[in-house]
This record gives C-alpha cells, sequence and structure tokens, in this order.
C-alpha cells in the first residue's frame, strides 16, 4: 500500500511539474546569442524570451520555450528602424527584412491623404511594421493642380511633368490650402511633416515657417530634404541648412534633416560643423545619413534644372544611371523632356576614391547621424518601354526589376563595411545608429517607439539575429535585385519574418506605426 501511494504521489508530483513547466513555457527563446541592447549597454552572452509579442525575460540563465532559437556565435539585436522608406509595398518591406529592418516608414516624402494611405495598407497582411508622414509636396502638388491628392506614387511621379508646384510661391489662399492638408493628415495621425523641399525648392520662407509653426503645434517633427544641394553659393546647401536650423530655433520644432550626405555633396565637413554648432546649441535637430555616394531621384527633379546645375552639383550626364548604364547627354536632355517622372540613380560621390569615400564616411560616422535608408521603389521597363512600379508578391522579386542598391542593402553595408572590414564604427555602436536613435527620434510624440529600438523586458519583439562574420549586403549598381545574406532570424511583434536564413512568405505581423487619430 505504501509503495503504490508513493507511486500515486509521484506521478502526481511530475504531471504538476509538467503541466507548471508548459504554463511558464514562453512562445520563444533565443538561447546563447550576443545580446546587444544599445540602451542599457548590455554586450553579453544571454537567452531571450519572447511572450506574447514582447520581450519576457533576458537571462544568463536557461528558459523555457515552445520554439527555441540557438543564436550560438550570432548577435541578437533589436531591429532595425528605417524613417526614409519611399518603397512602401510588400516586396519592399520583404528586402528590407532579410538585412534585419523591421520598421520601414516614409517620413521624408510622406504621403496624403493620411488615412487612406494606412487602410490601404491594413489591407495587405504586411510582414514589418509601417507608417508616414503628412506630405507637404502632396498638397502642393494638388493646391496648384486644382485637385486632390492621392495617396500614390504615381501622384508624385505625374506631376513632375509641371513647374508651378515646384517653383512658385503660394498666394495666401493656396498657402492656407497647402497647410489644411498638411494638418489634416496630421489629425489622420500621419508621424509628423514631410518636407520634401528639394523638389519644390521655389517655395516661400513663410510657407516653410508656417510648416515648423505647425509641427511645434502638434508637438510633432518635420522631416526634410533641404531645399538646395549645392556646393557654391548663393543657394547653396550651407544656406539650405541654416534655414531649417533657423526655423527650428525660432519656433521650437523638431526638425529632422534628411540624408545629409547627398544633400551637402563636397561640402560635408561645412554641414556637419552647422549642425554641431546648432545642437550645442540646445536646437532641436536630428540627422540622418546612407552609406553610398549615389542618390536615387527623378531625372525631372527641380535640382537638376537651370543654367548651372552642373557646376552646383559637380554632375554630367555620366554621373547618371538608367538600369545598369551611365546616361549620355542626348538620353538626359530626353528623358528630363519626355519622361520627368522616371527614376534614375545620380552619382555624387565615388567611393572608389579615397578622398570622396572619407568624405561619405563623415556622415556616416558622425556621433549625431542615424542611418536611414532612402529606400526607393522596385521598378520594371514595360513593353513600350516606360518604367513601373512594381507592386506584386513574388518572391524572390522578378529579374527584371531594379532600384538603387540601399533599398537592399543599407543596413546589411554598414554591419559588412564599417564594422567588420573597415572598423570605422563599433558594432554596438552601429546597432545604436540603426536601431536606438530612430526610435529616440518619434518616441516623444509617437508612444510606440518607446517599445522599440531596444532589447530589454517589456519592449516589443522586434529582433534581429545575425551572424557577425558573414552578414553582407549584395546589391550592386549594376544588380540591386539581390537580397542580404548572414540574418538568421527577424521577429517582427514576436512573429517569425525570416527563420533559419529564409523569409517566410506568410508573415502578416506588421502594424501600423501611428500617432492617435483626433477625433
Amino acid at each position: 500500500m505504501f509503495l503504490k501511494n508513493a507511486l500515486h504521489c509521484s506521478c502526481a508530483f511530475a504531471i504538476l511539474v509538467a503541466t507548471a513547466s508548459a504554463a511558464l513555457a514562453n512562445d520563444i527563446v533565443i538561447m546563447n546569442g550576443r545580446v546587444i541592447d544599445p540602451e542599457t549597454g548590455l554586450d553579453a552572452i544571454r537567452n531571450v524570451a519572447i511572450q506574447d509579442g514582447r520581450i519576457s525575460a533576458i537571462s544568463e540563465f536557461p528558459l523555457e520555450g515552445n520554439i527555441v532559437v540557438d543564436a550560438t556565435g550570432h548577435v541578437v539585436s533589436p531591429g532595425f528602424i528605417d524613417l526614409h522608406a519611399h518603397g512602401q509595398s510588400i516586396g519592399d518591406y520583404r528586402m528590407q527584412a532579410m538585412q534585419g529592418v523591421t520598421t520601414a516608414l516614409e517620413l521624408e516624402s510622406g504621403v496624403l491623404p493620411i488615412g487612406d494611405w494606412y487602410d490601404g495598407q491594413a489591407a495587405k497582411s504586411l510582414p514589418i511594421n509601417y507608417g508616414a508622414a503628412a506630405g507637404w509636396t502632396y498638397g502642393r502638388i494638388a493646391t496648384f493642380d486644382n485637385t486632390d491628392p492621392l495617396a500614390t506614387v504615381e501622384f508624385f511621379q505625374q506631376a513632375q511633368a509641371e513647374n508651378s508646384w515646384k517653383m512658385d510661391i503660394a498666394d495666401p489662399v493656396q498657402t492656407g490650402r497647402i497647410l489644411s492638408l498638411v494638418e489634416q493628415g496630421l489629425k489622420e495621425g500621419g508621424l509628423g511633416i514631410g518636407v520634401n523641399a528639394g523638389y519644390a525648392p521655389g517655395y516661400g520662407q513663410k510657407e516653410y515657417f508656417a510648416l515648423a509653426e505647425l509641427a511645434n503645434e502638434y508637438g510633432v517633427a518635420t522631416y526634410t530634404h533641404v531645399r538646395y544641394a549645392s556646393v557654391i553659393e548663393p543657394q547653396s546647401s550651407f544656406e539650405a541648412l541654416k534655414e531649417l536650423i533657423s526655423n527650428a530655433a525660432i519656433t521650437g520644432a523638431h526638425m529632422h534633416i534628411c540624408h545629409i550626405n547627398s544633400t551637402s555633396m563636397a561640402d560635408i565637413e561645412a554641414t556637419l560643423a552647422l549642425v554641431e554648432e546648432a545642437m550645442a546649441q540646445g536646437i532641436n535637430i536630428t540627422v540622418e545619413a546612407y552609406p553610398y555616394g549615389a542618390a536615387s531621384t527623378v531625372v525631372g527633379a527641380a535640382m537638376f534644372t537651370g543654367p548651372d546645375w552642373r557646376e552646383r552639383m559637380q554632375s554630367t550626364s555620366e554621373n547618371f544611371q538608367l538600369g545598369a548604364d551611365r546616361m549620355t547627354e542626348d538620353e538626359l536632355a530626353d528623358y528630363q523632356a519626355n519622361k520627368p517622372g522616371t527614376f534614375i540613380t545620380w552619382h555624387f560621390l565615388d567611393e572608389s576614391k579615397s578622398e570622396d569615400l572619407a568624405m561619405l564616411d563623415m556622415s556616416v560616422t558622425h556621433p549625431a547621424t542615424l542611418i536611414a535608408s532612402d529606400a526607393t521603389f522596385w521598378s520594371y521597363f514595360d513593353d513600350d518601354g516606360n518604367i513601373q512600379t512594381y507592386t506584386g508578391d513574388e518572391w524572390p522579386l522578378p529579374d527584371n526589376v531594379f532600384a538603387h542598391p540601399r533599398s537592399a542593402g543599407t543596413f546589411a553595408k554598414i554591419l559588412r563595411s564599417y564594422v567588420r572590414e573597415r572598423g570605422v564604427l563599433s558594432l554596438s555602436e552601429a546597432i545604436r545608429k540603426m536601431s536606438l536613435m530612430p526610435a529616440q527620434t518619434l518616441e516623444d510624440f509617437v508612444p510606440q517607439m518607446r517599445r522599440k529600438g531596444r532589447l530589454q523586458v517589456g519592449m516589443d519583439a522586434d529582433i534581429v539575429v545575425f551572424d557577425p562574420k558573414t552578414v553582407a549586403d549584395r546589391a550592386t549598381f549594376e544588380n540591386a535585385n539581390q537580397p542580404a545574406v548572414g540574418v538568421q532570424t527577424v521577429l517582427v511583434n514576436g512573429g517569425f519574418v525570416v527563420r533559419d536564413g529564409s523569409l517566410l512568405l506568410d508573415a502578416p505581423h506588421g502594424q501600423p506605426i501611428r500617432r492617435a487619430v483626433a477625433q
């Protein structure tokens, strides 16, 4: 009888322990990885548990999980946050996820109407988090065309054939409508105001100042592609940055400087010194850069007009690339006249030259600059030779699509070139620039971002696991359609998007990043 009772008790205890273990098991545990949290400074071998979309534990000791990811020899980092991503279709997001991006936001150009855009994105079951700012250029185009804005790439591209919205000063009635459209975008949850001023440099000083005042009123940021890109004065890059800084100083608005590398070109030392001085004075500005000596833009952009644009931009047709080929002067003239909305690559620095690479490095490694890709849309030539934006869901992407390599490689290039190969950034600093700094740029007015860019208990489980020895970008200017390698795992809100180095096609884990909608 005693033995029978003992066996019964033993079995009951075993069942109790098993039940307790099952109750305590996390959804996912990442084991034995080098965990780096840029906010607390943690950099050690740890185990990370995920439960219900959040980080539930970080421990030196083993943790129970329904799914276990072995991260031995790998880095476990907060997911990367891209504040400047124009490509917002599922193919764009998948390319981003392959290099560890878990949130991609359209802030520089923005869109309008904001509500329509978020509704459209929510219907797509997207793999990573998404969001957008209220687009000033969309409001300007709609106002000068006397129409309503459409939250599409085509709306912006088709307007490139017109000059009034680019070069004319708005009268009081027009200014009122532009501001009203932008303000409506903020009321619908836009993440600030996108000021793509380089595409409409003819706006008035008062209009830009009014945008800064509006941003301050709503407690949000502006994200500006400054109005000039020129190494000579007047109307220089330096002057354009002074305009932004003065508006921030007078209004108190937070004003973010987009891609300071491409707008400053060879004058980057002077513009960075200006940024440093402004920050030392407590002016609320932030700044970003990307690790390429080439930009992507439309061939009919206002910066490529006027009798002296070649001198100002230190460029000729040879600096322009369409697909895999550099353009001739005849091709450039033809496209500017007949297809001005065509996206091209503009080489403003030559990374093969040490002096040019040093200028690029200056912008990327500066302690104040965060990393943002300025990722462009994937495009293709249709049967009539016209360029179309690819919005399909094939994976891998079709062989005939092309883009700037930064659309597939920005964050992986930082880890490969800047950290591993050249050692000009430490791994922890690179991760800070790609995760914590972008989150901090938004978190004062976007509460969701307070739970992102960190690897701490209670934070959102937006996590990337990568091999520091093999992570690399493969995209080139000749063939950008090559996903990054070396990323083992990507989790977005606790769901797998990349697993064992492969993209999961059914991964609808992305959530909208959005300010509270005004009622």
